[in-house]
């Protein structure tokens, strides 16, 4: 995902069916029962399987081809259900898988038979055209080592209450695919949240109503393949009520469009991210009518960590040199795992940074928006891209402000999941640097110490936690409210298992620790699996700055719950 969420894909399920090839005379193999071209199971593949795999060399996830002529149909399609089992069990071969891709899968049971004969159909005729061997795997018996503190628990429970859900956007699961919530700028109440398939909803009480559905409004639209595309971000203009501006971010189909930033042709475009700015004719309308121009677009080489979160900075007053200053944070569009490292980490690249725009001015390259004069690079020569405020980033999942500082999430590859701190002019390391550790491009799944004359090179993490705890960080904020075992802890959580998290926060920021918050319901103790029915719970977390109250939102379910009270147990 972006999303990515790359936990969010089946197919890794189907890398780990070799595990009861081991010590046992197989079965009749799925792949001669469902070889043949199947158009249905390339566009299934497509949707939920590429954004991790391809069927010949590794990425996220490990390879998919072969594995069809390894087990029967109904031990695949029993698998894909319930992969998890095989790793509960103690499978030597299953284990050893999910030590190396670092990552768990829960069920898909979602998926009908059909749907998964034809995925694996397709993955057959693929392996029988291309004449691809099964992967084979190295038995690692040693335990999992961890690399980063535990999440500590506390005894700190949070309560959650119904506040409004979502219309599904999907008859497919997931049925909506909820991601930003931003509160109106005339604190009139009003809510708007934004769906990754294209839509903006206004919340208005307990009604929902579409704001805007950019699927009507912009051609080449595309939310998939991949949970990691479409409707990325948007934000008010801190001026919205007098220029009725708003920016989004959004995925397009490469039609042969000129970006802002490309690269050498002889790499695909999978896709490409544009940063657009709408202009409503009447701030006051429930319903978006107006204009919309383009600021900037970017090409990427795969479907994941695209540009997924923007916002002004909502502490700059009028006068202050950082007000309506946007910031765009963009992953490294899948160039690492894809084998091109060199488009990313560089200042010369768009590609894994955070930018900082003035969407009104005019002295871009393209003219279409300006690049403030106190940006750290606006000097350099060399084609470097003076928009760059930070870079060295994977996937900088949210932005977020407190106290004038720029807290950034980032979503990490096989060892960790980060919250940095964000200075004006840092490097944060990825591809070179997971965590406080170093890591190679040539190989994404192992770190290792960095040496001592390279220490201090890098931005490190504020908070950083281990792939035993969670799989894919949901950014958050600080709270402020109300509840006062809440206040002055940034609040965030784990995409795929819902667990959520939190750090204490002072003037020093001298508390690294990341702490769990227990989540009740009318009093007994639950959690988001229990509550929104789906072991894909894929949470994030969202706050009002104008009544300090905090949401969680599961797109699942579509589901968004308020926090009304915490306490501690003892």
């Amino acid at each position: 995902m972006t999303l990515s969420l790359r936990y969010f894909y089946a197919l890794v399920a189907i890398s780990l069916i070799l595990l009861n090839c081991v010590g046992r005379k197989q079965s009749t193999p799925a792949g001669s029962q469902l070889a043949g071209s199947n158009s249905q199971g390339k566009a299934l593949f497509t949707t939920h399987c590429v954004s991790c795999h391809t069927m010949e060399q590794e990425e996220i996830g490990p390879r998919l081809g072969g594995v069809t002529s390894l087990l029967s149909e109904k031990e695949l399609i029993a698998f894909i259900k319930n992969p998890n089992h095989a790793i509960e069990s103690g499978n030597a071969r299953a284990v050893s898988l999910s030590k190396r891709y670092k990552m768990i899968m829960p069920p898909f049971d979602f998926l009908k038979d059909e749907e998964i004969r034809s995925i694996l159909g397709y993955i057959a005729s693929e392996t029988k055209l291309h004449n691809i061997a099964p992967l084979a795997v190295k038995i690692d018996t040693a335990s999992n080592a961890r690399l980063a503190r535990p999440v500590a628990k506390t005894g700190l429970r949070i309560e959650l209450e119904d506040f409004v859900t979502i219309p599904p956007s999907s008859d497919k699961m997931p049925r909506t695919r909820i991601a930003n919530m931003r509160p109106h700028p005339s604190q009139d109440g009003t809510l708007y949240v934004s769906d990754q398939r294209g839509i903006i909803y206004r919340i208005d009480g307990n009604a929902v109503t579409t704001f805007v559905d950019l699927r009507n409004e912009v051609q080449d639209y595309v939310n998939e393949p991949g949970l990691g595309t479409g409707l990325g971000s948007f934000a008010f203009h801190p001026d919205y009520l007098q220029n009725g501006l708003i920016y989004i971010t959004h995925t397009e189909s490469f039609k042969g469009k000129p970006a802002d930033y490309a690269y050498n042709d002889s790499i695909k475009v999978a896709l490409q991210w544009v940063v657009s700015e709408w202009k409503i004719d009447d701030v006051k309308s429930p319903v978006f009518k107006g204009k919309r121009r383009e600021l900037l677009r970017i090409n990427v080489p795969n479907v994941v960590h695209g540009t997924q979160d923007i916002g002004f900075n909502p502490e700059a007053g009028k006068g202050d040199k950082d007000y309506g200053l946007l910031y765009i944070g963009t992953g490294d569009g899948g160039s690492t795992i894809s084998k091109y490292p060199q488009l990313c980490h560089s200042l010369q690249s768009l590609l894994g940074t955070i930018i900082r725009i003035d969407p009104l001015g005019t002295n871009s390259k393209n003219g279409h928006y300006g690049i403030p004069s106190d940006n750290p690079f606006v000097k350099e020569k060399d084609n470097v891209y003076k928009e760059i405020y930070a870079y060295g980033f994977r996937n900088p999942h949210r932005l977020s402000w407190h106290n004038g500082r720029l807290f950034s999430a980032e979503v990490g590859e096989s060892n960790f999941e980060e919250v940095n701190v964000i200075v004006k002019g840092g490097d944060y390391g990825w591809n070179v640097r997971e965590g406080n550790f170093g890591i190679s491009s040539k190989d994404l799944k192992n770190v290792y110490p960095v040496p001592e004359t390279e220490a201090g090179k890098f931005e490190k993490p504020y908070l950083q936690y281990d792939h035993i705890d969670g799989n894919a960080i949901s950014g958050g904020y600080v709270y402020e409210g109300p509840i006062a075992a809440l206040k002055d802890k940034y609040i965030f959580g784990d995409i795929v298992n819902g667990r959520i998290f939190y750090a204490n926060i002072d003037a020093t920021l001298s508390d690294r620790s990341v702490y769990e918050l227990m989540i009740a319901r009318d009093g007994k103790e639950t959690n988001l699996v229990e509550m929104s029915g789906s072991k894909r719970v894929d949470i994030r977390v969202e706050y009002n700055r104008f009544t300090k109250e905090m949401y969680i939102m599961t797109k699942s379910d579509g589901k968004i719950r308020r926090i009304s009270k915490a306490y501690t147990i003892k």
